[in-house]
């Protein structure tokens, strides 16, 4: 376990964008307001290319923040050591300033699901979790950051709340959260919940960096309003107002803006990080 009770996160608490390639140029023009730019690890961890040349370019000018989706850090087999492997190999040459992964699973057996998938919040998850993230940390050297969820369900057989078992998490590995505004807002309309209660729940001390995307909206079979966290629009204005919320109990953060669906040209997405930015500043120092 690490000793860490700090956010586990040298970004500058300030705007950034999940980077895309199409914007490379408009980026090295003019990244205004944007201070800092997230990768998925996945898509850089082959060898050579014109895609490392961009993020080794790129790394020169930016803080970079390292965001996985493949690890499967909630599965009941054990993490994929070539994963792992090919994982430290792009933290070491980058440095980035953060490293997060979702508290989710995504593989069985042999079998990678094209997915993100919720758990029981139980005892056999929690250390089966713990010992995963220990894993993570002492092969990257480094403390990473875990995302809440966005939910569609809950299991009858949870015996924690979800801040309090992101909490125990922490807790026992050292790790820091990344807080997710949008899929707090998401499960608490999809599961009924106070979005402001769970923020008032969750452990904000251990917040390092937060994260902001667009939703789409549907019903579910019974007409009640279902959401779907989708990555492909503008934040939604009742988001921006938990976030507000959010910022004004703990203070600012990093704070990213996802778009991964329907990549928008770089003025509508700078916009948004304009949006962000505005948050931000209303906090006091």
């Amino acid at each position: 376990m690490l000793d860490n009770t700090r956010p586990c996160s040298h970004l500058p608490a300030a705007p950034g964008v999940g980077y895309k390639p199409q914007h490379f140029a408009d980026i090295i023009a003019d990244a205004r307001p944007v201070e800092w730019l997230e990768i998925h690890a996945e898509n850089y961890m082959g060898d050579g290319g014109r895609p490392l040349a961009q993020l080794r370019h790129l790394s020169e000018r930016f803080a970079v923040s390292v965001h996985g989706v493949g690890l499967s850090i909630g599965g009941e087999g054990r993490l994929d050591p070539d994963h792992l492997s090919r994982l430290r190999h792009l933290c070491d040459w980058l440095q980035p300033a953060s490293f997060s992964e979702h508290l989710a699973w995504s593989t069985h057996d042999s079998h990678f699901l094209n997915d993100l998938l919720p758990l029981p919040y139980t005892q056999a998850t929690l250390t089966r979790i713990v010992d995963h993230i220990d894993e993570v940390q002492e092969t990257l050297g480094r403390p990473m950051l875990l995302e809440n969820p966005s939910s569609y369900l809950a299991f009858d057989e949870s015996t924690y709340a979800e801040p309090e078992f992101l909490s125990e998490i922490a807790r026992r590995t050292g790790c820091g959260l990344l807080l997710d505004v949008n899929n707090v807002f998401v499960s608490a309309t999809n599961l009924g919940l106070d979005p402001r209660a769970y923020i008032d729940a969750f452990p904000l001390e251990r917040v390092g960096e937060i994260h902001l995307g667009g939703h789409d909206e549907d019903q579910d079979d019974h007409g009640a309003p279902l959401l779907i966290d989708s990555h492909g629009q503008e934040v939604a204005d009742p988001v921006w107002a938990l976030l507000d919320y959010t910022l004004d109990r703990m203070g600012k953060r990093p704070l990213l803006i996802e778009w991964d669906a329907n990549v928008p040209d770089w003025p509508v997405l700078a916009a948004e990080a304009q949006r962000a930015a505005d948050a931000l500043a209303k906090v006091p120092a």
